[in-house]
């Protein structure tokens, strides 16, 4: 008997489905994100200061400087907004390429405009560029990180970037109210953290970068920390969103750029070394970066020292007494046992009051200690200034001299017989407050009645209408003035507000001081010199008279209008 044969049915095999790599979510994601943007929000507003402060030293006007910078960088950043459309159908490579890119350009930005204004004269195209390119990256940033968050819990496809865009855009379309709440959540979060990271690089940079790393190092620093954030969240928090080429891609490129930092960093003495050389020549003898501003002193072993403060040549060592005996002696005509110095830190000014035997007290009061502290200690400025903070009637006073003159009236039991404003040029935006009204207003309440005023106030020559504007606003002051010039520059050194003589080649600086000579009331002081005025090298009574009729020369049709704290009328 044949048993009939029963076919059973195949067994199926359940096999399990292919795993398949998920995106964190969104509240995985998140902080991580935060931290990021907190830490490239310090970053990008430390890049923002640095061209501010570095173009300021090397360009000069601190105003004009900040108000490129700033608005160059704010329209850059919402060109770089738009332009991250164009991204955000690959979020994570975009956004780690950009961070490198940004940490490259911001981090060396410092050493190239510096560089650019050691060996090629001019640094303002270099402002404009870096700003821009850095503005472009900072606001790309916002709108990628938005990207990668929404697209965080969700399984990354295979689809081409046009595909995944129209996906996105269905998605957007079909976004319940609970999504759309949960997207102005996330955008309020990242410009919190965005717009808290920026107070903290903002307060970081004058309190901690500047003056423990200085400028140039304090750049490659930030680079250095905006890459490894930058490069850390995309490498890590959104690794599931990279190909195997990109994410090699994103290695390599950090490890370039911070490759490219860390040499930098290395080789940045040697670099500020070599380009203080281009800049001041080869006999540099002294170079310091006080909390205020970089002091530099040249000159060979055999003669007078140069004194350079922020790359302006402040003291000519070969010349410098025509400067002083101009600015001092004819106000030492009258009383002359109390005198006030508003600035003066290098010595010289001090030095020519001390030389009258009536003198009993001189203040100096000097803004840097650092500029009088190397008058003290350095050898050829100290024999050129004659050892004057040595001598016991000399006290310095270390404040801004505005401020120092509001409490001062009050304060003081006597009145100076004399003052002098031994200042850099009015056209230097952080000296115009000592060229206002308000500060002239100072300082006829400090002094006598018949106290006599001598300010220096630019070149009377070159640059007539700041001279004359500086002479109405001591007129508006209640002052009666008497202008004088000296001439004597030492050539090849430009000494005004900017160097634009000897950055385009001419190597010529403006050809005389311009001085002024004021008293309170209506009447014009007299020109002179004093019964007991020691023997002077470029001075005489002849000379003065001559003096005056050729700063009378520059005068005018029209009288300039005054220049006030808030309307400031000085210029190059």
């Amino acid at each position: 008997m044949i048993e009939p044969t029963v076919t059973m049915p195949p067994t199926r095999v359940r096999r399990p489905p292919p795993r398949r790599s998920v995106r964190p979510p969104r509240e995985a994601v998140r902080f991580p994100v935060l931290v990021v943007v907190f830490v490239c929000a310090a970053c990008g507003l430390v890049y923002e200061l640095e061209l501010v402060a570095l173009a300021s030293y090397l360009i000069g006007d601190s105003v004009t400087q900040a108000s490129v910078v700033l608005s160059v960088m704010v329209f850059a950043m919402g060109v770089g907004s738009l332009l991250a459309k164009g991204l955000r159908c690959r979020a994570a490579v975009g956004f780690g390429l950009l961070e490198s890119g940004l940490a490259l350009i911001g981090g060396c930005s410092a050493m190239v405009l510096y560089a650019a204004f050691a060996w090629l004269g001019e640094s303002r195209y270099v402002l404009v560029a870096f700003s821009l390119a850095i503005g472009v990256l900072i606001g790309a940033e916002i709108p990628l990180l938005m990207s990668l968050i929404q697209g965080a819990g969700r399984a990354p496809g295979r689809a081409s970037p046009g595909e995944a865009c129209s996906g996105t855009r269905r998605a957007g379309r079909q976004a319940s109210l609970g999504e759309q709440d949960d997207a102005a959540g996330t955008v309020a979060d990242l410009f919190a953290a965005d717009y808290v990271g920026a107070l903290v690089g903002g307060l970081a940079f004058p309190f901690l970068l500047l003056p423990w790393l200085g400028q140039l190092t304090g750049a490659l620093v930030t680079g250095a920390i905006n890459a490894v954030a930058g490069g850390g969240l995309v490498l890590w928090v959104f690794r599931h969103d990279l190909t195997r080429r990109s994410r090699a891609l994103l290695v390599a490129v950090n490890l370039c750029v911070l490759t490219v930092l860390a040499t930098a960093t290395v080789l940045v003495d040697d670099f500020e070394q070599a380009a203080r050389r281009a800049v001041y020549g080869e006999r540099v003898r002294v170079a310091v970066r006080t909390d205020l501003q970089e002091v530099v002193v040249t000159g060979g072993r055999a003669e007078p020292p140069d004194l350079f403060l922020d790359g302006r040549l402040r003291v000519a060592g070969r010349d410098e007494y025509r400067y002083h005996e101009a600015l001092v002696h004819p106000a030492m005509d009258g009383e002359h046992a109390r005198v006030l110095i508003v600035g003066g830190g290098d010595g010289m000014a001090a030095r020519e009051v001390l030389r009258y035997a009536g003198v009993r007290s001189v203040t100096v009061v000097e803004l840097d200690p650092g500029v009088v502290r190397l008058a003290r200690t350095d050898p050829a400025l100290a024999a050129l200034n004659a050892q004057a903070f040595r001598d016991p009637r000399v006290h310095v006073v270390y404040a801004d001299a505005f401020n120092w003159l509001r409490g001062a009236a009050d304060r003081l039991q006597e009145r100076y017989d004399v003052v002098i404003s031994d200042l850099p040029d009015p056209g230097i935006t952080p000296s115009t407050k000592l060229y206002s009204e308000e500060f002239y207003g100072l300082v006829a309440r400090v002094l006598t009645a018949t106290g006599r005023f001598a300010v220096h106030a630019g070149s009377a020559t070159d640059r007539p209408r700041t001279y004359w504007t500086v002479d109405a606003t001591l007129r508006a002051a209640g002052f009666a003035t008497r202008p004088y010039s000296a001439s004597g520059r030492t050539p090849g050194f430009a000494a005004g507000p900017d160097r634009a003589d000897r950055a385009s080649g001419t190597g010529r600086g403006p050809g005389d001081w311009g001085f002024l000579l004021a008293v309170r009331g209506g009447r014009p002081p007299a020109l002179g010199l004093a019964p007991d005025a020691p023997r002077l090298r470029s001075l005489t009574t002849g000379t003065l008279e001559a003096a005056a009729r050729r700063a009378e020369r520059t005068r005018g049709a029209d009288d300039p209008p005054p220049s006030t704290l808030v309307h400031p009328r000085y210029g190059a």
